[in-house]
């Protein structure tokens, strides 16, 4: 075993957070991700050496936590990205920091690493956010940048160890924005009813395409417009004819 300090690369934190988990809660967004989806507004995070803002250890990023303990003790921690499993052993550590305190761990990922550190950092969560991009094989790499096979394997381990998960989808008008693709989202998810508590459908924004701009890159979905509130409501009234769980959009 090295003894060489565990160092996470982060690329910000919000001390505040209100919509990734359950409460108030502070949340890490963590520097890398394999995956470069369409309507991603994180670009600035895909890169692992890219403009990772902070060098911490487990123990660092846990001693800014504690300034806001008081805050989030009803809520707890989050680790998004970026893909956060890029850096798997950082979250394993960090989280375990965490429960010895008694915070409640949440990871945002959309299981697109595949390994043993992965598994570990999602078992040691006590709530999985888990992105389910399509279920369209013939659309997730064009769309997503990788295969499908990861996040699928990645939601049958979590059934397997009867880990709890919010599931999270994002809607894009002109791609998942269709009620055949919606309707085999949510007949896919029936699988896992037993261990999902809550779909967030997220519609999609423009929010983040002026970083593109900035990083001289072309957007993606140049052109497309924000989701409507009907189509958004139509998508949560889909997946509600399929899972007996809370659905929110």
């Amino acid at each position: 075993m090295s003894d060489q300090p565990i160092i996470g690369r982060i690329h910000s934190f919000e001390s505040m957070g209100t919509v990734d988990g359950p409460g108030l809660r502070f949340v890490t967004f963590l520097q890398g991700c394999p995956m470069r989806c369409q309507f991603c507004h994180n670009p600035d995070t895909w890169e692992i050496g890219g403009e990772a803002k902070h060098l911490f250890t487990p123990e660092q990023l846990m001693k800014e936590v504690r300034k806001y303990k008081n805050f989030i003790k009803s809520g707890g921690v989050t680790c998004t990205g970026g893909e956060p499993l890029v850096q798997a052993e950082f979250v394993e550590a960090f989280f375990k920091l965490c429960h010895a305190e008694g915070l409640h761990t949440a990871l945002d990922t959309a299981g697109a690493v595949w390994n043993e550190a992965a598994r570990r950092a999602a078992a040691e969560a006590d709530l999985i956010l888990f992105d389910v991009k399509t279920v369209d094989d013939t659309l997730h790499k064009s769309y997503i940048g990788v295969s499908r096979k990861n996040n699928a394997a990645f939601l049958d381990y979590l059934l397997d160890i009867r880990k709890p998960v919010w599931i999270r989808h994002v809607v894009v008008p002109g791609i998942t924005d269709r009620d055949d693709r919606l309707h085999a989202v949510g007949a896919y998810l029936e699988k896992y009813a037993s261990i999902i508590e809550r779909i967030e459908v997220l519609p999609y924004h423009i929010m983040g395409s002026y970083k593109y701009e900035s990083m001289g890159m072309k957007y993606p979905l140049e052109g497309v417009e924000p989701l409507s509130r009907e189509r958004a409501d139509n998508a949560v009234r889909i997946f509600r004819e399929h899972l007996d769980v809370k659905v929110v959009g």
